[in-house]
């Protein structure tokens, strides 16, 4: 097992200083996911024993994944979004954003899935910067989120840009503190806490904000790439973000959402069998539990080194020690 550090800075008390990266997260399974017409898988949410995805592209529907030799079967489960609230969204992103859904189709642009204790499933609208909550029946509906969450996510940087909005979602068990990632330049990580039936930013809706470049692993070359979060997930009081370009998760606190230490999947993600072209086969989906984690590949359809074209999900063992050991 290769283990490394990243750059920690001059001296161990730098509040900017990377996290150690700890070691290669072992992978368990890979299953190819089939009967998921539109690919583009975003989102991956464990609900009770249940395995849910969400693709970009689809505006009415969620999937149910069965394993089945060697396979994830996606079974449909359709809803009807009600419209979305008014987009705090400038009126040019709300345009691209329109052009870009007639194009390629899903409109709302579903990029992240997380579900709580009650079986609610709650999707982050990328278009939209609003969340859909489907509840274990169907119905659909969407959360009444504080108009100052998309103007002090702008304000600290995040949000500018077109299709570099809110990738990931986390929600607790309870169903009453919600993360939400965006992605990058800047990525940056907000918190709303419900009240009734609306959302609160309780001292700010910002917990963090970063711009800047990291290297890519070596096996693409090493080069700069934006520090980006893809995939968000909740799990014993602490969130860990999906980095695709660094290939790793890392576990960050609930307050400010500082990193305390972080996971490669790089040596099994570019393995040469896996490989993509650079444009392609980023992870884009996260879910984390006591076991391991579920790593979803949206790879837009296009084939890796050993042909295979279908979405990718990848079984990952926990590290040793529990994703909760100390630094």
């Amino acid at each position: 097992m290769r283990n490394y550090l990243l750059a920690l800075g001059l001296l161990a008390g730098v509040a900017n200083a990377e996290p150690v990266v700890l070691e290669e997260l072992q992978l368990q399974a890979e299953y190819p996911v089939t009967d998921m017409p539109s690919g583009n898988l975003s989102g991956l949410a464990m609900c009770g024993e249940t395995l849910w995805a969400v693709s970009d592209r689809d505006d009415d529907r969620l999937y149910q994944l069965h394993r089945e030799d060697g396979l994830l079967r996606a079974e449909a489960e359709t809803f009807v979004a009600p419209e979305p609230p008014e987009s705090a969204l400038p009126w040019g992103l709300r345009m691209r954003n329109w052009a870009a859904g007639l194009v390629r189709g899903g409109k709302l642009d579903f990029e992240g899935l997380s579900c709580d204790a009650q079986g609610n499933r709650y999707l982050v609208s990328e278009t939209r910067a609003a969340v859909l909550q489907v509840s274990s029946n169907g119905n659909a509906h969407w959360l009444n989120l504080p108009s100052g969450l998309v103007r002090q996510a702008r304000a600290s940087g995040m949000l500018l840009h077109f299709n570099q909005g809110f990738e990931g979602i986390a929600i607790d068990p309870a169903g009453d503190r919600l993360w939400l990632a965006a992605e990058q330049r800047r990525r940056g990580l907000t918190v709303l806490h419900r009240r009734g039936s609306s959302w609160r930013c309780t001292g700010g809706c910002v917990l963090t904000s970063e711009s800047g470049d990291e290297p890519s692993p070596q096996a693409l070359g090493g080069h700069p790439a934006p520090r980006d979060f893809s995939g968000l997930a909740y799990f014993g009081e602490k969130l860990f973000t999906l980095e695709r370009q660094a290939h790793r998760i890392c576990r960050r606190t609930l307050g400010d959402g500082v990193a305390e230490l972080c996971w490669s999947f790089a040596d099994e993600a570019l393995s040469e069998p896996r490989r993509y072209t650079p444009d392609y086969g980023m992870a884009e989906a996260l879910w984390i539990d006591k076991d391991g984690a579920w790593i979803g590949v949206d790879n837009g359809s296009q084939a890796r080194a050993d042909g295979e074209e279908r979405p990718i999900v990848w079984r990952f063992a926990a590290p040793k020690g529990g994703w909760s050991r100390r630094p």
